[in-house]
């Protein structure tokens, strides 16, 4: 590997969790990836070390200002016992667009990748093997300047940690039921929307409650100026099968580019399915739902991968999804993306990486 990176292993491993009950982002390996950046130096000291907190000064200005940006992306155990990424290239580049975004200094790709399949290596036998499962890969950056002062920060800790999961919402492969927000907004253009910060998130979460309160398991964002144009589900990108077309949000400067939305539309066109990225609106869904043309909606995310709807709420209005069952297309996709990520399928598409 091209860059340098000391590993110090724990002399104390962890016991291991039950890997048919490993929900999502509970349990931890046995070490991380640290990597400093200061002012004048750059990005310096890579080194895997054993997982523990973090120290750092009260004063930090991720604490204050939310410099802070994440990433998220997963490794698979083959049949034949190799370790795949899946399209590791596409969350690097777009971690580097939120690096842009936020003025925290980019990585270079290659020393990004090599981090990530040397945290992977040392932690392989963390990799969970049972249906569904997968260990899902967390890189994050934050800004540690001990300054109360509202400037970007001259020192930074990028870090990646690791976590052995099953499946993203409990219902599993099971369609959700998503409520569509016209009160709360999450982002607009010109914000930091398409990037993959925790701001947006928190942004999300006083809708997210009142969403579970009312029994719905996300919230479909509409747009924060006419709000009335669907943008995106809390974590994850949203995809609507109208009359044999499937139809998602276009990228607007608000929609995180998701690389497994951008799995689905490259998949769309390799098998010949009409695909579109477009603005579209609640009336043109609820349109579509009145004459019986919503065939099918799931949203996509390396989290969850595919979570078809089973039920949109607008309102007062419900809308029910092709019978509250999951939709013929959103089960080939899903076969298709795992199987290329396990090694099941052939990888046409160039979109796994071997970690050796």
């Amino acid at each position: 590997m091209a860059l340098d990176i000391k590993v110090t292993r724990t002399t104390t491993p962890k016991a291991k969790p039950d890997m048919d009950n490993l929900g999502f982002g509970k349990y931890f390996t046995d070490h991380m990836f640290i990597m400093n950046y200061t002012e004048g130096k750059g990005w310096h000291d890579a080194r895997i070390v054993p997982y523990e907190p973090i120290v750092l000064d009260p004063a930090a200005m991720v604490f204050h200002y939310g410099q802070e940006m994440f990433e998220g992306l997963k490794a698979y155990k083959t049949e034949d016992g190799r370790t795949l990424l899946f399209r590791p290239d596409k969350n690097i580049e777009r971690a580097n667009r939120t690096n842009e975004r936020i003025c925290i200094p980019t990585i270079p790709k290659e020393d990004f990748l090599d981090a990530i399949k040397a945290i992977v290596k040392t932690d392989e036998d963390w990799i969970p093997t049972n249906p569904g499962t997968s260990l899902y890969i967390r890189p994050f950056i934050i800004a540690t300047d001990p300054v109360l002062g509202v400037r970007p920060s001259y020192t930074y800790m990028f870090i990646i940690i690791l976590s052995p999961v099953g499946a993203y919402y409990s219902e599993g492969l099971n369609p959700v039921k998503i409520w569509i927000e016209d009160d709360y907004v999450r982002a607009v253009r010109g914000g930091v929307g398409e990037a993959k910060t925790g701001a947006n998130y928190v942004a999300s979460m006083k809708a997210q409650v009142k969403a579970h309160d009312e029994g719905y398991s996300q919230v479909l964002w509409l747009d924060g100026v006419y709000r009335k144009y669907i943008e995106e589900v809390g974590a994850m990108n949203i995809f609507f099968k109208i009359n044999g077309t499937i139809v998602t949000p276009a990228l607007n400067g608000s929609i995180l580019p998701g690389v497994t939305r951008d799995s689905v539309i490259q998949l769309c066109k390799y098998w010949g399915v009409p695909v579109e990225e477009k603005r579209i609106s609640i009336d043109d869904i609820f349109e579509a739902y009145q004459n019986g043309t919503l065939e099918e909606v799931f949203g996509t995310g390396t989290a969850a991968v595919i979570s078809p709807v089973g039920e949109l709420r607008w309102e007062d209005r419900i809308m029910p999804v092709n019978g509250g069952k999951i939709g013929a297309f959103s089960q080939k996709f899903y076969d298709t993306v795992t199987g290329i990520q396990t090694g099941k399928i052939a990888d046409e598409h160039n979109w796994t990486v071997e970690v050796k």
